[in-house]
């Protein structure tokens, strides 16, 4: 959105409020400097179907009475799919951001959203080489496909100063180095409660040989409290949902990031910081292959001395994961519009 001011478009930013609670949403909002939302759709919590559904219901009347050239959707979330379905039927381009992840797994709702957004997109912004290449093996025309980097890493190399300011290792008595952030929020890990019960388990294992901090996501508080498991969290540091650069403050000084997050996956990366992603696959292989990522299987009994065996060591960062990404990307687009640069 910064890169885009620097040329001749008006941007209207759309909050669907796909996630409301504001410790997960308006802080992050605040954090990055998006400024207030343009437009609060407003529609909350509900099953992927439903709340499909719903953004595309509002966006539609939205854009039925606002005249709108193209939709730039980013991610793999469900109002990144009801968007681009919605923008489509109107006959209005498409542009994704973060295109061409994947990770075969079509059991995950995300993939849904990957691959029918990637579809549906006039112009795919790829965060990393493998990314073009699943498209172009897609059978994407390769016009509308440009490899850009990672808008994500932007965001980090702007707030990691403000991040390391916040000293929040410091305030919560953690040595640096010494402790493991926890981030679980996945509806596949946190919504069955043999598999949350057997990663709290682990994790409380793990808490014998050091400190963990476990900023508790509203879904996996709510699935504690229903399953009764919170008997299996006792040696575990458990905090409220912390801001971006919080986050990323805990984040860049941790001896060890165990998480489901995909965009966790990235920062440790380029950080250097060890990562143990809980999951089977994961669509940001370049992670594991150039990065600090590893994948632990969510049903083995290896995540605690995996993470006692993780060290620090040199990675080389993905190539454009460089802070630049935003620009390139207002690039493509200005040159797939016509833009001329202010």
């Amino acid at each position: 959105m910064r890169s885009l001011a620097t040329y001749q478009v008006v941007q209207r930013l759309v909050d669907t409020g796909q996630h409301y609670d504001d410790s997960m949403a308006g802080r992050f909002i605040r954090d990055l400097g998006l400024g207030e939302p343009d437009v609060h759709l407003g529609v909350g919590s509900g099953s992927h179907a439903s709340q499909t559904a719903r953004i595309m219901i509002e966006f539609e009347t939205w854009l039925e009475r606002n005249s709108v050239q193209a939709v730039l959707v980013v991610g793999d979330v469900n109002s990144t799919l009801a968007g681009a379905i919605v923008a489509a039927k109107a006959g209005i381009p498409v542009v994704h951001v973060e295109a061409g992840l994947r990770s075969r797994d079509r059991s995950m709702p995300e993939e849904i959203n990957r691959l029918l957004t990637d579809q549906l997109s006039m112009l795919c912004l790829c965060p990393s080489e493998d990314a073009a290449a699943n498209l172009l093996a897609e059978g994407v025309d390769p016009s509308r496909i440009d490899l850009v980097g990672n808008v994500m890493i932007d965001s980090l190399m702007t707030h990691l100063p403000a991040a390391r300011d916040a000293r929040v290792a410091d305030r919560l008595g953690l040595p640096e180095g010494s402790y493991a952030l926890v981030t679980l929020h996945r509806p596949s890990n946190v919504d069955r409660v043999d598999r949350l019960r057997h990663i709290l388990q682990q994790l409380n294992t793990l808490a014998e040989s050091m400190p963990i901090v476990f900023p508790l996501h509203p879904r996996t508080q709510a699935s504690v409290e229903r399953f009764g498991v919170m008997n299996a969290m006792t040696r575990i540091r458990v905090t409220k949902p912390l801001g971006y650069v919080e986050m990323l403050s805990l984040m860049e000084s941790a001896r060890v990031v165990i998480t489901d997050s995909g965009g966790v996956q990235e920062e440790t990366t380029v950080l250097g910081v060890p990562c143990l992603t809980l999951r089977e696959n994961t669509e940001r292989p370049i992670t594991v292959s150039e990065g600090t990522n590893r994948l632990v299987h969510p049903d083995g009994a290896e995540l605690a001395a995996t993470a006692l065996e993780a060290r620090r060591n040199g990675c080389r960062t993905p190539r454009l994961w460089d802070g630049h990404a935003g620009e390139r990307a207002a690039a493509s687009i200005a040159r797939k519009f016509c833009l001329s640069q202010l």
